[in-house]
């Protein structure tokens, strides 16, 4: 299947993220082999597959916090290496990251976590951190009294909207999630794919999800590129996809997995 490109009435987007020729392997372990794509301004990217196909690793590679082994990551239109030299700090401040399980630090409260990014990048007063705090866990529908509990003391779903806070507290133009949903209840996991959305629209976000999760797959994103066999295999629209010939794109959305998503997907269309 082709690269499916994100069209904005007659204009195809601006590329925001560039992927070319991407190889990367671990020892004698072949991860990723000429893996290509182009991420534009305004969607929601998915970049989907099994376990173990490298998705979290390609993200990693684009964001700089690793290398491939050949090939080119531009985020930004900046190689992404010079993103894991810690340089230019202006760019980390254009995109946040919500890395699986949330990520947050056990020994702070709810509200210092959030409050990590605006310390590192930032030299906002004590008083204008607490209140940008304050205002991004009331936007991901967070309690104002869970500013200071701490992580041990929150649900699972509580504890993914307070890292998409922090993720979202320097106000970026593009964010990354990596396993958004895995291990939510069917319920939370839905809830939270609409508090993406919102905060897409609200903020003028451009998303990029790591996600295995096929129900998140049909609700929110625009487009997907589906991993396999170190390749990309397929790079469309949900239902471009489901129509793929290719076997391994077949068995992830064809099998009793694959099926309950796209029935569930239909239901909500009608």
């Amino acid at each position: 299947m082709g690269n499916s490109e994100l069209q904005t009435g007659t204009q195809v987007a601006e590329p925001i993220i560039e992927v070319s020729h991407v190889s990367t392997r671990f020892g004698e372990a072949v991860v990723h082999e000429n893996v290509s794509l182009t991420i534009h301004r305004g969607e929601v990217f998915a970049i989907a597959g099994g376990n173990g196909c490298g998705k979290t690793t390609l993200m990693r590679e684009i964001i700089g916090l690793q290398a491939p082994t050949s090939g080119s990551t531009r985020l930004f239109g900046m190689d992404s290496r010079l993103l894991r030299d810690g340089q230019p700090q202006e760019i980390h401040r254009r995109f946040g990251v919500m890395f699986q399980q949330g990520a947050l630090f056990s020994s702070l409260t709810l509200a210092e976590n959030v409050a990590v990014p605006l310390k590192e990048h930032t030299k906002l007063s004590q008083e204008m951190i607490h209140d940008i705090v304050a205002l991004k866990i009331a936007s991901v529908g967070l309690p104002t009294d869970s500013a200071a509990k701490y992580p041990n003391e929150l649900s699972g779903g509580m504890r993914r909207r307070a890292a998409l806070a922090r993720a979202i507290v320097m106000d970026p133009e593009l964010l990354f999630l990596d396993e958004p949903t895995a291990g939510l209840d069917p319920i939370i996991a839905a809830g939270f794919d609409e508090l993406v959305l919102q905060l897409k629209a609200l903020l003028g976000l451009t998303v990029v999800m790591v996600t295995h999760d096929l129900d998140s797959l049909w609700r929110i994103s625009d487009r997907v590129a589906v991993l396999g066999n170190g390749t990309v295999l397929g790079i469309g629209t949900m239902q471009e996809l489901s129509r793929s010939n290719d076997p391994l794109i077949r068995e992830y959305f064809h099998g009793p997995r694959g099926r309950a998503a796209r029935e569930q997907a239909g239901k909500r269309d009608t």
